[in-house]
């Protein structure tokens, strides 16, 4: 029996990095030796949270990226040594929004695991196995340690800026809150896809660096007692058109509030936990309150297209599968720039 080394969950606070089976791919499965596997601050909600519940220990890692190194029967679009990323958002494949590529909103999401490293097993390992090979994109010429991440880190935010790409005018102003592993990728995103005036705001100095490095027109330090005035500055009487928290915390919430403009859209993305008060009066008239999960299939095809054309730079940090709970600890003290990526 051939052993392989996995990060495992078995419950709060309790990561594991030990010596499992190594799966064999069953009917329709394909089997990939993993490259690189991105570390999200989503882990930290099942590790110090626990929002996954009562399941069975399950293989950490949901950003996804290596070769093709089997397949089950059944599979034909793939063959072993082919490049690919894994969507990880896993629907039933057969509702009408996993039919539409947006398994992300599959009808049956409420009662099933969302994905591996989600509460099945998933790529903080050597090895994974995909159930279907219509979760797999290919990644052409890329790095798999350079996709990985692109599978949350930039697919979340393309989504959540395709939403509200209509009222990204060259005229407008986007705000965007938290300058970690997805808010870096956002400004990227922005330049390629719009042309608007883009504010990045952040409470670290290093995160502001990172964001003039990445295309921010301006940044704003969001512990300033007069943020809000600073961006209101710039925006005039119309405000902000997007603002895009990445936080997702009370205080992030509370500015994207005074900011927002008449008809714009709040899209919070991040999982921090604040709330919205959209009683009469707490927001401007006709304001949009959204918050997006991940993003569909043929958005990550296009997020792989955005990045073989060399404009997406993910900053990254490299570590081993043995370094998985320092990665987490350093995560879980806002000390990662970017996104980190484990390699087998």
């Amino acid at each position: 029996m051939e052993k392989m080394k996995a990060v495992r969950f078995y419950g709060k606070d309790d990561v594991r990095i030990e010596e499992i089976e190594k799966p064999t791919p069953k009917g329709g499965e394909v089997l990939i030796k993993i490259g690189g596997a991105g570390v999200c601050h989503s882990d930290l909600h099942i590790i110090k949270d626990d929002i996954i519940g009562d399941i069975p220990p399950f293989t950490l890692g949901h950003e996804n990226a290596g070769w093709v190194e089997a397949v089950g029967e059944g599979v034909t679009g793939y063959k072993k040594g082919d490049a690919v990323i894994v969507y990880g958002p896993w629907g039933c494949g057969h509702c009408k929004p996993c039919q539409m590529s947006s398994e992300n909103y599959c009808d049956y999401q409420s009662i099933q695991a969302y994905g591996g490293g989600l509460g099945l097993n998933g790529g903080l390992a050597e090895y994974m196995i995909v159930p279907s090979e219509r979760l797999l994109v290919p990644i052409m010429d890329l790095d798999p340690v350079v996709a990985a991440p692109l599978s949350d880190a930039a697919l979340t935010p393309y989504s959540a800026i395709k939403r509200s790409l209509d009222k990204m005018t060259t005229d407008a102003t986007v705000v965007v809150l938290g300058i970690g592993g997805l808010g870096h990728m956002a400004l990227q995103i922005l330049k390629a896809v719009c042309g608007s005036f883009v504010i990045a705001g952040d409470i670290s100095e290093d995160k502001l660096a990172l964001a003039k490095e990445h295309g921010a027109d301006m940044v704003i330090n969001t512990m300033d007692a007069d943020a809000a005035e600073q961006i209101l500055k710039v925006t005039g009487i119309k405000k902000a058109a997007v603002v895009l928290d990445f936080v997702g915390i009370n205080a992030t919430i509370n500015l994207a509030k005074k900011v927002i403009g008449l008809n714009g859209d709040m899209v919070i993305v991040g999982l921090g936990g604040g709330q919205v008060d959209v009683s009469s009066g707490q927001i401007p008239f006709g304001v949009n309150v959204s918050n997006p999960y991940w993003g569909s299939r043929a958005e990550l095809i296009e997020v792989i297209a955005l990045a073989n054309q060399g404009k997406l730079n993910i900053a990254l940090e490299k570590y081993t599968l043995d370094e998985a709970n320092e990665v987490y600890e350093k995560l879980h003290h806002g000390k990662i720039n970017g996104r980190a990526v484990l390699v087998p």
